[in-house]
């Protein structure tokens, strides 16, 4: 209180204005300081707020639905069960999460915070002011491709971010990615071309699809089909050419590409009379 004894001797329109002043900078510090309370918001907060929304028959039926069993696809995921979209809802809460503990929840053995971590990785990439800053994802989500391992996870995230980094760049990291022996890079280098076919762009489409026609796996199958299908919606005359041009695809990977086509045009193409 000494200190401000020496405004009691001036004027009471100093003495305001002084006030004024101090209480103005005061607001800006807390304001300063809540901002910074929200850039520390932590992995951990994330799952504890994914526990607060645990369905246990979910916990029960994910494991089965995403194939965990030893030998399948998603032998070894755990899961909290959390429906989809709670998962959003509490993305949306930690938006700013930064990417070093958006990499903690990558890391996590519940899939659940890595899908949550990949929405809120994708929103950041799409909200993203910098192309640097969009590169930063981009070169964090490669190089986190083996915490993406699952369909639902790819499926999800890579067309959000990969197909806009490289709409204008080389397709060159998609090509690597189709060609290596691990089946997410493979359903990534293919579901990413998703958002080329979006904007009427079809030619990569085609030549990751050419490269994986005969891969052995179910769920490659689908997604070629699938996307095929998309390229269908926007060119059916090639997305019939290709499939004349591979008549060995598996059965799995023709009916998804052909799904949408009028029921006799099926018929017929399922039968072989084109």
């Amino acid at each position: 209180m000494r200190k401000f004894q020496f405004l009691f001797q001036v004027s009471p329109v100093f003495v305001l204005e002084f006030l004024s002043a101090t209480l103005i900078t005061d607001a800006k510090r807390i304001a300063t300081d809540l901002e910074w309370e929200e850039l520390s918001e932590t992995a951990k907060q994330v799952e504890s707020a994914l526990r607060e929304k645990i369905n246990p028959e979910k916990a029960a039926f994910y494991p089965r639905f995403f194939k965990t069993g030893k030998g399948e696809y998603g032998e070894g995921d755990k899961f909290l069960g959390v429906v989809v979209p709670d998962q959003r809802k509490i993305a949306r809460k930690f938006k700013r999460l930064p990417i070093r503990e958006i990499e903690k929840l990558l890391d996590s053995k519940w899939h659940e915070n890595r899908l949550t971590g990949l929405l809120i990785l994708v929103d950041q990439f799409d909200k993203a002011q910098t192309e640097s800053f969009q590169k930063e994802i981009y070169d964090f989500y490669l190089g986190k491709i083996d915490r993406i391992n699952n369909w639902d996870l790819v499926d999800g995230s890579c067309h959000k971010i990969i197909g806009p980094y490289l709409y204008e760049r080389s397709r060159k990291p998609l090509i690597r990615l189709a060609k290596a022996k691990h089946i997410w890079k493979n359903r990534i280098a293919i579901v990413t071309t998703n958002y080329f076919i979006q904007r009427n762009d079809l030619g990569t489409t085609i030549e990751i699809s050419e490269i994986l026609v005969d891969h052995s796996h179910d769920l490659i199958h689908k997604a070629v089909g699938w996307m095929l299908r998309e390229l269908g919606k926007k060119n059916e005359g090639l997305m019939l050419e290709f499939l004349k041009e591979h008549p060995h695809m598996s059965r799995t990977m023709l009916r998804y590409a052909i799904e949408k086509l009028p029921k006799t045009k099926r018929d017929q193409i399922l039968a072989g009379k084109w």
